[in-house]
């Protein structure tokens, strides 16, 4: 792999962990009209499903190389 292909791959992969980890849940909690507590488990839960489909992703693309 060359190294322009290595530090897209990387930006790529931080863009998108930053996006689903702090953008969507902050989005999330500022843009719903429920209490604190339910805008606080909304948060939470897509920042673990996230967090763990990231993780997950990341592994399937160890595995195969990113080739």
């Amino acid at each position: 792999m060359s190294w322009m292909r290595a530090v897209l791959a990387g930006a790529a992969v931080v863009f998108v962990t930053f996006a689903a980890l702090v953008y969507v849940p902050d989005r999330l909690v500022s843009l719903t009209n429920v209490g604190r507590s339910a805008r606080v488990g909304l948060a939470t839960a897509w920042f673990t499903v996230a967090l763990c489909a990231i993780l997950w992703g990341l592994r399937r693309l160890q595995a195969r190389g990113l080739k």
